[in-house]
């Protein structure tokens, strides 16, 4: 694997997780050779200047909307990106066949699949693409193991939270890699001919498994098997299609088995490992003024509310640790980090003991990135919104270097 180039495609890049992670793992093998990178309604088009910015001229990266410039995507080997969670339904346009709904990117996805069909797909997406929408639970993501299965595809699936593989954070979110037919991973799962096969590929065999390490006890109340024989196309999914998916699961033959299961768990790396030891400027500071409202945003509260019907209600919800404590991982950062909201992190500073909110470079960090990767003259605002949805760059990595034992 010194020699061979594996030709990697990033879409949705933002500012290059996956690439990072991939090049951090074997700079020499990874090569992207083409990216994307579109921000809708967005002048600056921040993330994209900082893709540009750090990988140079080889960045390789188009600002354009993924759907206007399919045709230009190369061959390649590795598709890989992270794309947001959204109604995946078809409907039937009728002399057109079934089509899928207009700017839900998973089409764009789906339509260089069928194009350049890549040996491996490595997608990124928010754990709840496995139950939505919660008036059909599991339909989603039925359709896109559907489409992979027509396409020759088998399909692992793991829902990773970094924090318990010794990252920093707390970032739960659902990774899907599929395989083509005709790799030796494709026919390491085909070969699958039983339930305890599959729930050994997920625990020990698997390329989840083996990046990320699984315990290997049944979870018989929380397990789900079912296949698309009962399905012909991709709109008898969208009417019909249920199944409850758990946080392991692999798909071959279009068979589906499922399971939740407990992660073999590291000891996560602290928030105060990444919080920064020196002079802090003062605008990070919460002060006096703001600090009622701080507090109030973080305690629990129940308020009373009225419904578009009339109707009164109470919210509720509860506390959040304030200030965040060092000594435990980060919560999930959200892209409202920095700013005055319930979700952003407040913490005391090293060398003041002051409740401040983190900086930028610290958010970098959290991730895993580079201090200093987002600072690229782009508004500061825009360096927490593009971390809060940024990749753990770190669990990347692992994968990279998983996929290098088995192609």
């Amino acid at each position: 694997m010194e020699t061979q180039k594996i030709k990697v495609v990033e879409l949705f890049a933002g500012v290059g997780g996956f690439r990072v992670g991939f090049e951090r793992c074997n700079k020499d093998v990874f090569e992207t050779i083409w990216a994307n990178q579109w921000e809708p309604n967005q002048t600056g088009q921040w993330a994209y200047k900082c893709y540009c910015k750090n990988f140079g001229d080889k960045a390789n990266c188009i600002n354009e909307d993924i759907a206007k410039v399919i045709d230009q995507v190369p061959s390649h080997d590795l598709l890989v990106g992270g794309f947001p969670c959204q109604d995946y339904s078809v409907a039937s346009t009728g002399a057109k066949g079934i089509e899928g709904k207009k700017g839900v990117l998973w089409w764009s996805i789906n339509e260089i699949i069928k194009r350049q069909h890549p040996n491996y797909i490595l997608l990124e997406n928010v754990d709840r693409l496995l139950k939505s929408p919660a008036s059909q639970r599991g339909r989603d993501f039925g359709i896109i193991l559907k489409c992979l299965d027509e396409e020759g595809y088998c399909v692992e699936w793991r829902v990773i939270n970094a924090a318990d593989y010794g990252n920093v954070q707390r970032r739960r979110r659902t990774f899907i890699f599929a395989v083509k037919k005709g790799t030796k991973q494709y026919k390491r799962i085909n070969a699958l001919s039983s339930n305890d096969d599959a729930f050994d590929w997920i625990t020990q065999n698997g390329f989840f498994a083996n990046a990320f390490p699984i315990e290997k006890e049944h979870n018989d109340k929380k397990t789900t098997i079912t296949n698309f024989d009962n399905f012909s196309s991709l709109l008898d999914i969208t009417q019909s299609f249920k199944a409850q998916f758990y946080n392991s699961g692999v798909m071959y033959n279009g068979k589906i088995y499922s399971e939740e299961l407990t992660p073999c768990y590291e000891k996560s790396a602290l928030l105060g490992s990444v919080v920064l030891d020196e002079e802090i400027n003062e605008k990070y500071f919460i002060s006096e003024e703001a600090m009622p409202k701080w507090e109030y945003l973080k305690g629990s509260k129940k308020i009373e509310r009225v419904s578009k019907e009339g109707f009164k209600y109470h919210f509720s919800e509860g506390g959040i640790a304030f200030p965040d404590p060092l000594d435990r991982p980060a919560r999930t950062m959200l892209t409202s980090e920095g700013t005055l909201n319930r979700s952003s992190h407040a913490i005391i500073d090293k060398r003041t003991k002051k409740y401040r909110i983190l900086t930028p470079e610290e958010c970098e960090r959290i991730n895993g990135f580079d201090t200093g990767w987002t600072n690229t003259e782009m508004p500061e605002r825009q360096r927490y919104f593009i971390m809060g949805n940024a990749l753990v760059v770190n669990l990347i990595e692992r994968m990279g270097h998983q996929l290098l034992k088995i192609v």
